[in-house]
C-alpha cells in the first residue's frame, strides 16, 4: 500500500529512507506537544469556521481536529490488542463534539490515555508486534508513524490558521518536530 517507505525502497531497489528512528519516549514527548498544540489550535477557530472544508478535500474543520485525536487515540488501542484499521481512522466525532473547546477535552483524555500508557511501557514493550490495516509493526513503528500524522495535521491546521488571519497561539516549530519523518509540504498538492 505504499504505507511502509523502507519496504517501497526495497521493491524499487532504492536505498531505504533515512532508517533513524527517535525513542519512544522522544515519539510520545513529540506526540504530547502535538496534541496539546492541536486542541489551543481548535479552541481557536471560530465556531462558525469549524465546518469550512479543507482546501481540496471532502472533510471539514471539525472533522479534521477529531481525526488528530482518533490517530492517537487508535494506537492506544493497539497497544491494548486490538487491530488499526482504516475505518477506525474515519470514525466521526460525536454528537457532542461541536466546538473546538469539545474537541480539546476528548484530547485532553486522549493525552491522559497516552501517559498513562507510557507510565506502564519501556522501550523494549515498543517492539511488541502490532496489526494494522497497512500489514505487521511493531509498536514503535506505530507510535512514530501516530506522532508524524498528528504533527502532519496540526501543521496543516496552523495553515489554517493563518488564512483565517489568526495567530497560531504557541506555534509548533522546528524544535517540536525535529526527528519526525514529515514531508516538506503542508498539503500534498501544494505548489
Amino acid at each position: 500500500m505504499g504505507l511502509d517507505l523502507a519496504e517501497v525502497a526495497a521493491l524499487v531497489g532504492v536505498a531505504p529512507p533515512d532508517a533513524r528512528r527517535l525513542a519512544p519516549g522522544e515519539l510520545i514527548a513529540r506526540l504530547e506537544t502535538v496534541l496539546a498544540a492541536t486542541g489551543r489550535y481548535l479552541r481557536q477557530i471560530p465556531g462558525h469556521r469549524l465546518g469550512d472544508k479543507l482546501p481540496g478535500r471532502d472533510r471539514g474543520l471539525l472533522e479534521l481536529g477529531h481525526h488528530v485525536f482518533v490517530v492517537a487515540d487508535s494506537f492506544l488501542d493497539v497497544t491494548r490488542g486490538e487491530e488499526l484499521t482504516a475505518e477506525r481512522l474515519a470514525t466521526p466525532p460525536a454528537a457532542w463534539m461541536r466546538t473546538g473547546a469539545d474537541l480539546d477535552r476528548f484530547g485532553e483524555d486522549v493525552r491522559a490515555g497516552l501517559r498513562d500508557w507510557w507510565s506502564g511501557c519501556d522501550e523494549a514493550g515498543c517492539e511488541a508486534p502490532a496489526e494494522t490495516y497497512y500489514g505487521a509493526q511493531t509498536l514503535h513503528q506505530m507510535l512514530e508513524r501516530t506522532a508524524w500524522h498528528c504533527a502532519q495535521h496540526a501543521r496543516q491546521l496552523m495553515m489554517v490558521l493563518g488564512s483565517l488571519g489568526i495567530e497560531p497561539d504557541r506555534p509548533l516549530g522546528a524544535a517540536d518536530l525535529a526527528g519526525l519523518p514529515l514531508p516538506e509540504k503542508v498539503w500534498d498538492d501544494e505548489p
